[in-house]
């Protein structure tokens, strides 16, 4: 195997390089992406606001940001009826309410998503807009009524800006393991499912890794979540060499993780920006997340596995032809992610990546990546294919199958 570990003089010039670009790119830039999101109040905090003054037969309602063990308990104390009901009164609000039964957060957002697909219908037609305004709304409208689906599971949604979505495969109630795909830049509603090069975008990603985890497994029952609920970087711009959108994103993924229902083991995916997001979640990982896969990363914000300060096992590889290899795996004043995941020093467990192809190749069917991710996500953590013969990543682990 190649090794992935670089001379310090070439580290020192590729630091050099990128804090120039860094720079070049806030002088001409800015934080525009911060800017624009000022003073903003978004449909989900509108809907928030109505929870927090509704009623229900007289009784208050809970605090919507209170623990998913209290919420829980308190959708468990209404009748069908009840749950219905605010469903269809707040639907926006219901639908991201980690601690809401899967099922009823999947139909509220069907009726948000037919909310926010009439808005954009409208919109079409708003004569004060510009024929790109015409054109993005269209596009919106047109998105929304594919996630609208009765077959499809949406567990989070909001509409705001580019727009929030995660999606579920399988069942959640029953899954004996649960894996979380968390994807990098430019994620956002339009780019949560692509026709062309599907496998790059988050759908194709989980809906492969389920295909693919049904076949190493046949008689586990599995989920996946294609999860991108977070805010991304756009480009690779200022905010990529940040933690600033995975700083929000974290608190965000750990409380999702913290709502979902049982008590099965979950495995994360995290891919690109998506690692960066997930290196600053580790601390605060609920005590079921039992591995932190990563791919293409650029870092997690971390200089080893070890200071990510995490129970979880941490699984990363990386194909040869991706070009994430070139970023400068450092970080200075808070601009770089730290050291490179797929080094020998930072103490992770690298698996092969073969027959992947480029940066956004890891969820291709046939690729040895995801045939690693699928065992991983199973527990056949013995059937792991190594990056390196003459380094056993799955070291610890005994017998064919699970831990």
């Amino acid at each position: 195997m190649t090794s992935f570990d670089s001379s310090p003089q070439l580290n020192v010039w590729r630091a050099l390089l990128a804090l120039a670009v860094v720079f070049v790119m806030l002088a001409t830039t800015g934080w525009t992406a911060v800017r624009h999101q000022r003073g903003v109040t978004s449909p989900l905090q509108t809907a928030l606001t109505a929870w927090e003054h509704g009623r229900i037969n007289g009784h208050v309602l809970p605090d919507p940001d209170g623990s998913p063990t209290r919420l829980g308990h308190f959708f468990a104390s209404l009748t069908p009826h009840q749950r219905s009901r605010l469903a269809d009164r707040y639907p926006l609000a219901v639908g991201n309410m980690n601690g809401a039964p899967v099922e009823l957060r999947y139909r509220a957002n069907r009726i948000a998503l037919e909310q926010a697909r009439a808005v954009e219908q409208q919109r079409t037609h708003d004569n004060r807009l510009s024929s790109v305004g015409h054109a993005d709304a269209k596009q919106r409208m047109q998105r929304f009524a594919l996630l609208d689906d009765p077959h499809r599971k949406i567990l989070a949604f909001d509409p705001m800006g580019t727009g929030r979505v995660a999606e579920v495969f399988g069942d959640l109630d029953t899954a004996q393991r649960v894996s979380v795909v968390v994807p990098g830049v430019d994620t956002n509603v339009l780019t949560f499912q692509r026709t062309f090069r599907k496998y790059s975008a988050p759908v194709g990603m989980a809906r492969s890794l389920y295909a693919a985890e049904r076949t190493a497994s046949p008689h586990t029952h599995a989920a996946v979540i294609a999860w991108a609920d977070y805010t991304a970087p756009v480009g690779l711009g200022v905010d990529a060499a940040t933690a600033m959108r995975a700083d929000d994103g974290s608190v965000r993924l750990n409380a999702m993780l913290r709502g979902l229902p049982g008590s099965s083991p979950v495995a994360l995916y995290c891919h690109s920006y998506g690692s960066v997001v997930c290196g600053v979640a580790a601390r605060d990982l609920p005590s079921r997340v039992s591995d932190i896969t990563v791919a293409g990363s650029p870092g997690m914000r971390a200089q080893s596995a070890a200071g990510l300060h995490t129970h979880a096992r941490v699984w990363a590889t990386r194909d040869k032809d991706d070009w994430i290899q070139d970023v400068p795996y450092m970080e200075v004043g808070g601009l770089g992610h730290g050291a490179d995941p797929v080094s020998s020093g930072f103490g992770s467990r690298v698996v092969s990546a073969g027959a992947a192809k480029g940066h956004t190749g890891y969820f291709e069917p046939g690729t040895e990546s995801l045939s690693n991710f699928a065992k991983i996500g199973t527990g056949s953590y013995r059937s792991v294919r190594c990056a390196d013969a003459d380094q056993d990543c799955r070291e610890g682990f005994s017998g064919s199958g699970s831990t």
